[in-house]
């Protein structure tokens, strides 16, 4: 009788969210410009606001020529004098958190969270959720048991302000009525060690009812691999009432046949875009491509033309001139105190009205050392494509450029791990160099021009990526392999797992 009563609650809670969020999608140009206005207003008498002229700020277009785009650099001074415990430096008092995260420029990053900013956090989780339910008419996984494979919810304190990885802070504002439900924990979860954490996770877990489990692809895939390690079955088979995996942090395509091929069975999937610096959005239809942008959650958006970004007259354009299929660079204004700050993510819209969009790629994640600029939408794929052509599965892969190769024209070197390799590699390597030129005009006029040569696959052994990032310190949590570079530094240190 609970289980039922709980299951038509959040059926009701469901369809009663979802209508009232038709509004923000109707009217979301006027409410971003709304809301804009009323950030820089609140935030006029902080030291930013005073430098930044925030009192005659009345427009976006006074707004854009106040404040420059910035990055996590430009803003570090300010950061610092709040680290310190200063009030009233980029948003009024001092943050309720700083989720921490790893620079690569600027070694740790701590990123604040106001108390304004924290409810939203949770919210566009939330908000995926009910959506789901809305759209799925069924609620069933809310009686089953939940896992969420994150940080440690363990928290330090600089000057009095709560700092960790943003998945442990979002860990102490989980609702009460999924709080019983949850795995694992709180003795497993703090455990730093991350192939010892997901150990301990499969034994608190293997004999349980899951029915939600949520993570980043790459370490989804490593429990479920240790679940069938031990099991000897399939995720389907060993949790037969698995009904929703929510996902995020990286683009799930590439990930999407090996997944399956663990799950054994069907489960359906939910994307989400979430950050540090805020919850962006999420896959409001899972049986449509795209993520709803979210526009009324506490942040202004501004998109830069991704062929301008880096140019000091790059033009930043509003949700009311974006045009489809087309790569914008993500910048954006918060209610933690992030002005015109370059996050760093490129996305391209695939709606208006509401508007969805890809995440499809990384400003400083991309490969154009003969002017290509491919980008990790066009790789991932490119390489999607071919494995619909190919029985063939792959684990995980790297891009990079060979300019200097011992013999013959410079090329792409594509490292692969292969779960199951395709049984003409020769093939394969001509129809993935052909579905990225499809995708790229440069990279093909560079073939046909011969100036480049077709790329180059280097298989690496199993467990290659994992290995490597272990090496590298960046096993677990958030961390993710870039997909691509524009340099050989991650393609110098996979070298040692070639096949």
């Amino acid at each position: 009788m609970l289980n039922f009563l709980k299951k038509n609650v959040a059926l009701a809670w469901a369809k009663k969210h979802v209508q009232k969020t038709e509004t923000f999608k109707k009217n979301a140009p006027q409410a971003q410009q709304d809301l804009l206005l009323s950030l820089t207003n609140t935030a006029k008498k902080t030291l930013f606001g005073r430098e930044h002229d925030f009192e005659n700020i009345h427009s976006i277009k006074d707004f854009q020529e106040r404040v420059k785009v910035s990055d996590y650099e430009d803003l570090k001074p300010y950061i610092e004098r709040v680290k310190k415990g200063q009030a009233n430096i980029l948003w009024p008092e001092t943050p309720e958190y700083f989720a921490k995260t790893s620079g690569t420029t600027s070694g740790s990053k701590y990123i604040p969270i106001s108390k304004e900013g924290m409810p939203f956090q949770v919210a566009g989780a939330q908000s995926a959720l009910f959506h789901y339910i809305a759209k799925k008419g069924n609620a069933d996984f809310v009686n089953g048991k939940m896992i969420f494979l994150q940080g440690s919810p363990e928290l330090e304190e600089v000057y009095g302000i709560k700092t960790g990885r943003l998945s442990g802070i979002v860990a102490h504002h989980i609702p009460n009525y999924l709080q019983k439900n949850r795995l694992p924990s709180w003795e497993t979860n703090i455990i730093e060690d991350w192939e010892t954490k997901v150990d301990k996770i499969v034994e608190e877990t293997e004999k349980e009812n899951m029915t939600l489990i949520s993570g980043i692809p790459p370490w989804l895939i490593m429990y479920f691999e240790k679940l069938i390690e031990r099991n000897g079955k399939k995720i389907k088979q060993l949790f037969p009432n698995l009904q929703l995996i929510v996902t995020g942090g990286v683009n799930y395509e590439p990930y999407r046949e090996k997944m399956e091929d663990l799950l054994g069975g069907k489960v359906d999937i939910i994307q989400t875009f979430p950050a540090s610096e805020g919850f962006f959005a999420f896959q409001d239809d899972y049986t449509k491509e795209g993520l709803l942008l979210l526009t009324n959650h506490g942040i202004f958006y501004e998109f830069i033309p991704l062929e301008e970004y880096g140019k000091p007259d790059a033009k930043r354009l509003t949700l009311k001139e974006v045009e489809l299929n087309k790569d914008y660079a993500l910048i954006l204004t918060t209610n933690s105190g992030l002005w015109a700050y370059s996050i760093g993510d490129v996305v391209r819209f695939i709606d208006k009205y509401p508007h969805r969009i890809l995440v499809s790629g990384r400003t400083k994640h991309f490969t154009s050392a003969f002017g290509e600029h491919v980008i990790a939408f066009e790789v991932e794929e490119a390489m999607k494509a071919t494995l619909e052509k190919f029985p063939a599965q792959i684990t995980e892969f790297h891009l990079a450029p060979q300019v200097n190769p011992n013999e013959g024209l410079p090329y792409h070197e594509w490292f692969i791990e292969f779960e199951k390799e395709p049984e003409n590699l020769d093939l394969f390597k001509k129809e993935l160099d052909n579905q990225l030129r499809n995708r790229n005009t440069y990279y093909d006029d560079l073939i046909s021009g011969n100036i480049l040569q077709q790329l180059h696959i280097s298989k690496l052994k199993k467990n290659a990526f994992h290995e490597y990032a272990k090496s590298q310190g960046k096993l677990g949590g958030q961390n993710k392999i870039p997909r691509l570079a524009n340099d050989r530094k991650i393609a110098d240190l996979l070298e040692i797992y070639k096949i």
